[in-house]
């Protein structure tokens, strides 16, 4: 389980996070919803150390993940998929899925992991010779997806899968999310879609102006007035 207690983060002394706690069981996904501005890429930029916490600590399975830096988070389980993807566009799709594995030195399981996410996501297998910049949005958005999985996170941390992509495609992201999940993978997935976000999530929690205002099953946040109301 990743566990996040009392977090407080910002940029340099702007603070955006105000003590925000929130758990995500292995194997599950949950959801996180709130508007712009509410907080949300600092939290997941917080957790995995691409931001300083003035406060607070992450834990995960019960070993706290202290003075974390990207490659420590990752070491331990945690990958992040940033909302702009930050894929390198002009290297090939197979030599960016490659690259998802660069703290790894098992160079037979890193090919079979390759394979199996080539078999995963066909599209990537047909363009894994072209480079990035050649992709659509949503060929972007799985090739993001799989690099994050070469690195064999318990968890896995998702800003905006759905921004900027056709319906269809977005369906076709949350089916994948939905599959990581049932693969034993947990997954925290931050999203504006909240109907999409809920239909796949078992809990979920609301982000308002850098505080946990909300939180219960998907369920639940799917009648609450104030969810139907501000995201639904």
């Amino acid at each position: 389980m990743l566990s996040v207690r009392d977090l407080h983060a910002g940029y340099g002394k702007k603070s955006v996070l105000h003590g925000v706690s929130i758990q995500v069981p292995r194997g599950a996904i949950v959801a996180l919803l709130g508007a712009n501005g509410a907080g949300k890429s600092t939290l997941l930029k917080t957790m995995v150390g691409l931001l300083p916490r003035s406060a607070g600590t992450i834990e995960l399975d019960g070993a706290p993940l202290a003075n974390a830096t990207p490659d420590r988070a990752l070491k331990a389980g945690v990958a992040l998929v940033p909302e702009q993807r930050e894929l390198f566009r002009s290297l090939s799709v197979a030599d960016n899925l490659r690259l998802g594995a660069f703290l790894r030195s098992d160079s037979k399981a890193i090919q079979a992991d390759q394979a199996r996410l080539l078999d995963a996501f066909p599209i990537l297998r047909e363009r894994a010779a072209q480079p990035v910049r050649s992709l659509s949005g949503g060929e972007q958005q799985m090739l993001a997806i799989a690099r994050a999985l070469m690195g064999r996170p318990s968890i896995l941390l998702l800003d905006e899968p759905s921004l900027g992509l056709a319906p269809k495609i977005v369906e076709e992201i949350f089916a994948i999310i939905g599959r990581i999940s049932a693969d034993g993978t947990a997954v925290l997935v931050v999203e504006q879609n909240a109907a999409l976000a809920l239909d796949v999530a078992q809990y979920g929690y609301v982000l308002d102006l850098g505080r946990i205002t909300l939180e219960g099953s998907a369920e639940m946040l799917r009648q609450s007035p104030v969810v139907q109301s501000s995201y639904l």
